[in-house]
């Protein structure tokens, strides 16, 4: 069979061995502590379950406009302006089935064939596919550990060329929680401007931070606001991943030719889930109740890593540790026998373009994070 070359070019995904394994493991009935989670283990609020039962209740249950409900949309530019000093104006938002399907969105409205889209490395696992999947080329900026896994401003200028099209920024990070301070923001933001590159501004762990607060680099100037598209949504600091509702802000024709697409594709997202949202916006306190558990969680893993002698980068935001593997295998190889072994499931480097690291998610019970260091530490300790 032949298919196109889009299609050709996209990568199964690095993680299916180690998800195929803890399933069998499982259905034998053993324990596996999951550490490779990518949501929130959070139950959805009581207040976004009971404004979405009173939306079904109500018939709110009919196609929406394709670019969301317009009480949403006022809700989303309320946060921004409180929130982050950005405004807009209702046509400058699109609400998606998810943040996934905006970044998506913008790059087949902005990337031609050939266009190359910048990427730092460790990156989240869909943006090179997506790229792919947009006919452009994904551009992979591999970033150091004495940089925290940041894009630094030297790095930047040298990848960029006539073909460059689009930067991907993650802040804070997955997988390695990194946090950009305003001073890095801003001098990658006139790098951006100096050379007309737009900036897609992937913000959805933006609630999740410890020591430092996010600075979102679209309020830096007027200049690198035309240029950022800001992608957002409730799945992780409201533990709403399953309703499927992201957010995108933004130049107002970039934001039309998004809708267009969105339009043709899935059209509006899911009318009982953007009111649900609707009260998350409404209610803002409960992301900050689950940083404090968040918090505790990270410290205790954190101290157990050191008491192994493992090294890490410390996470500045996100509920994920980006550690060592002080071996000579992949990163493949070793999560998959810590699986075999001790019943414990984590995401290989290799998933996020960094061999030799491995990404452990802490959105899990502190009694299983207990259990499952100790396993780990077994582990490590066993192979000396």
């Amino acid at each position: 069979m032949k298919f196109a070359s889009r299609v050709r070019n996209v990568s199964p995904s690095a993680t299916l061995a180690i998800s195929a394994r803890a399933k069998e493991i499982r259905a034998t009935g053993e324990k596996v502590i999951n550490f490779a989670a990518g949501e929130p283990d959070f139950d959805t609020p009581e207040f976004v379950k009971k404004k979405a039962i009173e939306a079904i209740q109500q018939g709110k249950t009919k196609y929406t406009p394709v670019s969301g409900i317009e009480e949403l949309k006022k809700a989303i530019i309320r946060k921004l302006k409180e929130e982050n000093n950005l405004n807009y104006t209702p046509s400058q938002i699109l609400v998606c089935t998810g943040a996934k399907q905006g970044i998506y969105n913008f790059l087949q409205a902005v990337c031609e064939e050939g266009d190359e889209v910048i990427i730092p490395s460790p990156y989240w696992v869909s943006y090179p596919e997506i790229v792919n999947l947009c006919s452009a080329v994904p551009l992979i900026i591999p970033t150091e550990k004495v940089n925290g896994f940041k894009l630094t401003p030297s790095l930047l200028k040298s990848f960029i060329s006539a073909h460059t099209k689009v930067l991907i920024l993650n802040s804070p990070a997955n997988p390695t929680g990194a946090l950009y301070t305003f001073s890095e923001l801003s001098k990658i933001a006139e790098i951006a401007v100096r050379h007309g590159i737009y900036i897609l501004s992937d913000e959805v762990y933006e609630k999740i931070t410890y020591e430092k607060k996010h600075i979102s680099i679209a309020s830096l100037s007027s200049e690198v606001y035309r240029l950022t598209v800001v992608v957002n949504g409730v799945s992780k600091s409201w533990a709403m991943t399953g309703w499927r509702i992201g957010y995108v802000a933004g130049d107002e024709q970039i934001i039309s030719k998004m809708s267009v697409i969105q339009s043709h594709s899935t059209s509006c997202p899911n009318s009982i889930a953007q009111y649900a949202a609707l009260a998350a916006f409404e209610e803002r306190e409960f992301p900050s109740q689950m940083l404090i558990e968040f918090r505790k969680r990270r410290d205790y893993i954190l101290k157990k890593l050191e008491e192994i002698g493992i090294s890490y980068i410390k996470p500045e935001g996100g509920f994920y540790v980006f550690f060592r593997i002080n071996s000579k295998e992949d990163s493949k190889s070793f999560a998959l026998k810590l699986l075999n072994e001790e019943r414990v499931a984590v995401v290989p480097g290799v998933a996020f373009g960094r061999e030799g690291w491995i990404r452990l998610s802490f959105a899990t019970s502190f009694e299983d994070i207990k259990e499952g260091m100790q396993r780990i530490e077994r582990f490590v300790r066993r192979r000396g």
